[in-house]
């Protein structure tokens, strides 16, 4: 499924992006402490006393020393190493370039998103934009909700308002259910059970031509406890605690 390869995609990327910045930083570590080290042994006595040689009236100075070479070598691989971090700090800074998460991110197609749910049985999950697009029939889209449904899809924000782990939804039970401490949240993100303090927080959606467009740059509070307006129980066994829906 794209969504799902695009999410491999950018965890290689990352992992790639991490293995260059260790790199980076073991060779800059490596030259400064070698650098250091020469510095310690204290100057060396010079390999030739004869005077340099005259080019055209002119002395041609001698060869660079090792400590002078070492200096260069330092500031080089500092610079290398800042202009490297540099560039990763303004991506992570600036995520429009990258379309993730913290900016406007066309998710897909309205046909392709609600195909997608109908014949899976749950909600698009996007990945690099961290949120679940789920159907919304319920009667909060003029009142708790305005302005969060368009065309009937919602977008919800995948932590938990807890202590911020990432809550899948189970097909069982047909909830969005936490896996670190047991929250429970029916399809709508609103709260059900556990420890969470409100329903799942969520993003401005809205469709523009035929693409959905979830605003990850805003995010909406969750609902309080007590809210509920789809009013469905869970479908089937619990995917964390075991108990039994109705």
């Amino acid at each position: 499924m794209t969504f799902r390869l695009l999410a491999a995609a950018l965890v290689s990327a990352r992992s790639v992006a991490i293995l260059i910045a260790l790199t980076m930083i073991a060779l800059f570590l490596g030259i400064f402490a070698f650098s250091l080290l020469e510095a310690r042994r204290g100057p060396r006595a010079p390999r030739f006393t004869a005077e340099p040689p005259v080019r055209d009236g002119v002395h041609v100075r001698g060869t660079v020393t090792r400590r002078d070479f070492f200096r260069g070598g330092l500031l080089a691989s500092l610079a290398i190493f800042a202009t490297e971090f540099g560039g990763a700090s303004l991506a992570l800074l600036w995520p429009n370039l990258k379309g993730q998460f913290g900016s406007r991110i066309a998710a897909g197609s309205v046909s392709d998103i609600k195909a997608y749910i109908q014949s899976q049985n749950q909600p698009y999950y996007y990945g690099a934009g961290r949120f679940s697009i789920v159907p919304y029939t319920g009667n909060g889209t003029e009142t708790i909700y305005k302005g969060l449904v368009e065309d009937g899809l919602m977008a919800l924000y995948q932590k938990c308002p807890h202590l911020g782990c990432r809550v899948p939804f189970c097909q069982r039970s047909e909830w969005f259910e936490c896996p670190c401490h047991g929250s429970k949240y029916n399809r709508a993100g609103e709260y059900e059970l556990g420890p969470a303090p409100t329903g799942m927080k969520r993003f401005p959606l809205s469709v523009e031509g035929t693409n959905v467009v979830v605003d990850t740059s805003v995010i909406v509070n969750g609902p309080p406890r007590g809210t509920d307006t789809i009013h469905e129980p869970p479908q089937g066994p619990f995917c964390v605690g075991g108990a039994v829906g109705g």
